[in-house]
């Protein structure tokens, strides 16, 4: 077929196999609460059957994790009962090779990161949800939330680090969020805004005298967050091995006492107000001249039940908790915004009080969230602008596996208490509180059923692997359908499950689609079933070169969005999954878009004939065709923009090859501008290593008075030995 014809397909209309029929979607809900297996994989963390316990470990000294000790220089407790250890093992989250440096975060923010490679869950890697508390965030903190955030994203996450940034103020979908795209995960950070619902006000500290409130919501918003926690660790609970969650948050206190926001801190000379404005010490009258503590009682809430039920959750998930203290190295002194009355000897009380009162309010927000961080064997970030980041990340290299024969007591559907021990001295060992002891008879109870199954292939980061499935996908707009997220979704014949029918080979399958949005809201989802009948020669080469399909599931606004594919064989229910992100432009500000990059081989001399668009695996010393739709050519009074395209080529963070600036020019006889398919290719030396590889597309506006900024598409594929 000729290059061009295709792109006006693949690119305008939607063009499905005709055996896919579309069906309604059943909604796409979170599976049941994990349940311990006996024998479950070997990722397990906590592990629990008639022959063995196991608990993770982490030793630190220092500060600094300490990775060589043997089964001799630890000791292990099940409530206050020592017990022998039987197991023993040291499991590393970072990969023997070092990492590749990532490339710098570009100085202009439009220019686009390019995509994660996908993490092998059987590879080391960290798991790590960052939860923005913004319902507890002050828009003081919020400001340095989002620059340390930034800071991380750019220098900090390695390739093999899978990440979640969610807010406890948004639709929470914790699995769909973890990546290592840290285009998706850039989003994410600048999106995170100063929740005008939250708990704390502004400022961390409401200014003496200001008379302002600090919350629109009142303490409705703590229930929010910790409904919000226990949803992400439910949803961490069905990734594999040792997960960790980063709270951020101003105000995580484990009681919470009546702020009286918006009254003054003083009396009215007498000196003797106690009114905090700030967070939760008794206050007593203000503006009455009483010198006597206020006779309005105290609204406390005490929150430690529902922290505790949050930490013993963790712990059936294998999360680790860290708790971050965003109100940061706070100065509990006497601002400008602070108001005073008095003598002398009044205004020195006064603020003397004022001192005490703040630093009092800082340790009181933080009880709650050091709490849940000690009992799940995380620690505390506090008094610190930086989070310490690194320090958390190094915490999560690895942990010690230590396992005991339990007794039938074990088995009591009560939580047990675990403590270790170091023998080695200047050591410190951190391991959750406990565990629930159920028995294998009763883990096995409960099945996912053939849906959860497959709503959790569609949200876990973690590809399912019973099916081989890979996506290509990419915007596409067209006048009369409007915008598309398309996919060319490529499966295994092997993997599926023929059966022959009069004379034909006959298989059933479905197609499962999702598009998740902001903090993980389920934007839109499609499914399709289809039963394909191949001829013997179309079966013979369904079997060597695997099935190509293409799948459409609408976008109606703008925006960035992550796009998950599951392709289940009816058969025998073997299942298997893909993502990728794809950002939607709005074409209707009339600004240059560029579709997304589908790469192919050329089949005759002239490269006029594509095959395998999308297959994106490629050998050395061949070319590699790349064609795009481009969108509004024109400027805004119809005439063609001076526009020119460049192709680089990126190989773990360097640049191995940059191509010339080529002129990107509409058929001759084209009018219409606002939709130009534009091809390219490139040439692979023959040196080059196999792996994975980066192709940068660049379309510049060069000339002219008001030039466009440069629009960047990137797109990955596989160099193959020969």
């Amino acid at each position: 077929m000729k290059i061009k014809a295709s792109l006006a397909l693949l690119l305008s209309f939607c063009i499905l196999l005709p055996a896919l029929a579309q069906t309604q979607p059943a909604a796409l809900q979170p599976p049941p609460p994990p349940q311990q297996k006996p024998g479950d994989d070997k990722d397990d963390v906590v592990r629990i059957t008639t022959n063995l316990v196991q608990v993770d470990a982490v030793v630190t000294k220092g500060g600094k994790p300490v990775t060589n000790l043997t089964a001799d220089d630890f000791e292990i407790y099940e409530d206050g009962r020592k017990q022998m250890i039987t197991s023993f093992t040291y499991i590393s989250n970072v990969s023997k090779v070092a990492s590749a440096t990532p490339p710098p975060a570009p100085r202009d923010k439009k220019v686009e990161l390019p995509p994660g490679t996908p993490v092998n869950p059987n590879e080391p890697h960290r798991t790590m949800a960052i939860v923005v508390d913004d319902l507890g965030i002050s828009a003081e903190s919020m400001s340095l939330v989002r620059r340390q955030l930034r800071k991380f994203v750019a220098e900090q996450l390695q390739p093999n680090d899978l990440v979640a940034i969610i807010r406890t103020g948004g639709e929470v979908g914790a699995l769909q969020q973890f990546t290592n795209d840290k285009r998706v995960l850039t989003r994410a950070v600048d999106q995170l805004r100063w929740n005008m619902c939250n708990r704390v006000g502004f400022s961390v500290f409401t200014a003496i005298g200001s008379g302002s409130g600090p919350s629109l919501c009142g303490r409705d918003s703590m229930a929010i967050t910790l409904r919000s926690l226990r949803f992400v660790i439910d949803s961490m609970g069905h990734l594999p091995g040792r997960k960790s969650l980063v709270l951020m948050s101003d105000h995580m206190p484990r009681e919470d006492q009546d702020e009286f926001f918006g009254r003054n801190f003083l009396t009215d000379g007498v000196g003797r107000g106690a009114e905090t404005g700030a967070g939760g010490l008794t206050p007593v009258n203000a503006g009455t001249g009483n010198d006597g503590p206020s006779s309005l009682p105290l609204d406390s809430i005490n929150y430690s039940s529902a922290l505790q039920k949050i930490a013993e959750k963790a712990i059936r998930s294998s999360v680790v908790i860290y708790s971050v203290d965003t109100q940061g190295l706070m100065y509990t002194g006497p601002t400008a915004a602070d108001q005073f009355r008095g003598n002398a000897r009044q205004i020195t009380d006064q603020i003397n009080r004022l001192m005490s009162t703040r630093s009092a309010v800082l340790m009181n927000r933080r009880e709650g969230g050091e709490l849940i961080a000690k009992q799940t064997g995380g620690f505390q970030v506090r008094n610190s602008n930086s989070f310490k980041f690194d320090q958390i990340l190094e915490d999560q290299s690895g942990y010690y596996l230590l396992g005991y024969r339990p007794t039938d007591e074990t088995f009591n559907r009560r939580f047990h208490h675990i403590k270790a021990k170091v023998k080695r001295s200047g050591m410190t060992l951190r391991t959750r509180f406990g565990f629930f002891g159920v028995t294998e008879e009763e883990a096995n109870k409960t099945k996912r059923s053939v849906v959860d199954i497959t709503n959790l292939a569609l949200a876990s980061p973690f590809a399912a692997q019973d099916v081989n499935v890979d996506i290509s996908s990419f915007f596409a707009n067209d006048r009369i359908n409007g915008s598309v997220v398309r996919s060319f979704v490529y499966l295994d014949a092997k993997d599926m499950t023929f059966t022959p029918v009069e004379g034909r080979q006959q298989a059933s399958f479905e197609l499962h689609g999702v598009i998740f949005g902001d903090n993980g809201s389920l934007v839109e989802q499609v499914r399709r079933a289809a039963t394909l009948s191949l001829s013997p020669n179309d079966y013979a080469h369904a079997m060597r070169y695997g099935m190509q399909l293409t799948f459409d599931i609408p976008v109606k606004k703008p925006g960035a969005y992550q796009v998950r594919i599951a392709a289940r064989d009816k058969a025998s229910s073997r299942i298997g999954s893909a993502g990728q992100f794809v950002a939607v432009p709005d074409l209707g500000n009339k600004k240059v878009a560029v579709s997304g990059v589908i790469l192919g081989t050329a089949t005759d001399s002239a490269g006029q004939d594509l095959a395998n668009p999308g297959a994106r695996r490629f050998t050395p010393n061949s070319d590699v065709y790349f064609v795009y739709m481009l969108y509004n050519a024109a400027d805004e009074k119809g005439a063609p923009r001076n526009l020119v395209m460049q192709a680089k080529l990126f190989r773990e963070g360097k640049e191995v090859y940059s191509g010339p600036e080529v002129p990107v020019k509409a058929p001759a006889n084209q009018k219409d501008l606002s939709r130009i398919i534009t091809t390219g290719a490139v040439r692979l030396a023959p040196e080059l290593e196999p792996g994975n590889y980066y192709l940068q597309v660049s379309v510049m506006e060069v000339g002219g008075k008001n030039k466009v900024a440069p629009v960047v598409q990137w797109v990955d594929f596989e160099v193959e030995k020969q």
